[in-house]
């Protein structure tokens, strides 16, 4: 990799102060690719619990990782890495996930949906047109224009409160479940349109929509929102 493209994706992985555990291999990664020093030591894949930016790091020696656990990733205050030796600056591309990885994806990607709850509602309360005949709210899965109109004329009435308020108001079966598609699909980097996440490496002539930083600003300047 050029020192350029190094720093570049390093910011993406920077940003991120905490991560869940999606796979940890105590004796390395056998298949990895790129990196021949990852198949033969201890090293975990994770999920930033902010942007969903997929990484992977070397834990400290003697540490044990369960998947679904939270660590401290931060480059701000590595003194705060209790668990964590070193963090790739380059972030992982969905194919790079190992199967178990894979598989647990989902699941922890609902975690921070439902941990991050007020920034999810807030989109629904302030997602807007892209153009004449498309609304951001149509990128979401099963949200077509009727239900994208039900949305717009219930958030008149009242914001939305939380995702439960959503699903009661709009009849959206499982909230979570719409965001949580739509996210994998960001990160497998299978959209023209990018909602919330920065395209993956490699995409090219994505149009990125940068709600969550938005959002994030948003919640910051009216309520001094923690964004970790």
């Amino acid at each position: 990799m050029d020192k350029h493209r190094g720093r570049r994706e390093d910011r993406r992985v920077a940003r991120e102060e905490y991560a869940i555990i999606l796979d940890y291999m105590p004796q390395g990664n056998p298949v990895d690719r790129h990196h021949p020093s990852h198949r033969s030591r201890p090293i975990a894949q994770a999920l930033g619990d902010k942007y969903f930016t997929l990484l992977e790091f070397y834990p400290k020696a003697g540490v044990t990782l369960s998947q679904g656990e939270k660590v401290y990733v931060g480059f701000h205050h590595k003194e705060l890495r209790d668990k964590v030796e070193f963090v790739w600056g380059e972030p992982l591309i969905y194919d790079d996930l190992t199967g178990v990885a894979k598989s647990f994806l989902p699941e922890a990607v609902r975690k921070v949906i439902l941990e991050k709850e007020k920034v999810f509602v807030t989109f629904f309360n302030v997602a807007a047109p892209l153009t004449i005949k498309l609304h951001s709210l149509e990128l979401l899965p099963t949200i077509g224009k009727k239900t994208m109109w039900v949305i717009l004329e219930e958030r008149k009435k009242k914001p939305f409160a939380s995702l439960e308020d959503l699903r009661k108001r709009c009849k959206i079966q499982d909230p979570v479940e719409v965001l949580t598609q739509r996210i994998i699909s960001e990160l497998k980097g299978e959209e023209r349109y990018y909602l919330f996440l920065d395209p993956p490496p490699g995409v090219e002539n994505a149009i990125v929509l940068g709600y969550l930083h938005r959002i994030y600003r948003m919640l910051k300047r009216e309520e001094g929102f923690e964004e970790g």
